[in-house]
């Protein structure tokens, strides 16, 4: 039996983000004035310079940019072989999203990929994602 998956912390820069994936909604945080996404999430906005930003829920797909295979297990939560994966959101253009997937599916750069969501907690949950074309229970979800 593994340990349960750990926690992030919720703070201003990272709440909407995590608990818009409570929802089952991926969200970015943008600009109220200029539109920018803000990724990293941050207080103001470096384009323009506004302190007005929304958490904006976007589509949750997008083009694998890249990955990466960890083959030694570092967390019990974690029990390698899992992917680390780099995604190029679809309608939120410049913004990329480090993500996981159990295993070691096959991918290629530009596969078209999905957001899943884990609920770590009530308030808090987090982003998986998927290969589109992909049975879902040959990459370990239930």
């Amino acid at each position: 039996m593994t340990d349960p998956r750990p926690v992030p912390a919720l703070d201003l820069e990272t709440r909407g983000f995590f608990e818009a994936a409570a929802e089952g909604r991926l969200a970015v945080r943008a600009c109220t004035e200029c539109g920018f996404v803000l990724h990293m999430p941050r207080t103001y906005c470096h384009r323009c310079g506004s302190w007005e930003s929304e958490w904006r829920t976007v589509a949750g797909v997008g083009i694998l940019y890249s990955w990466c295979v960890v083959e030694h297990q570092v967390h019990p939560a974690f029990p390698a072989p899992y992917t680390l994966v780099m995604v190029d959101l679809s309608d939120a253009p410049g913004t990329r999203l480090v993500g996981y997937l159990p295993g070691r599916p096959a991918l290629a750069a530009g596969q078209e990929m999905r957001a899943r969501f884990e609920i770590l907690d009530e308030k808090v949950g987090v982003p998986r994602w998927e290969t589109i074309s992909d049975d879902l229970t040959r990459q370990g979800w239930e």
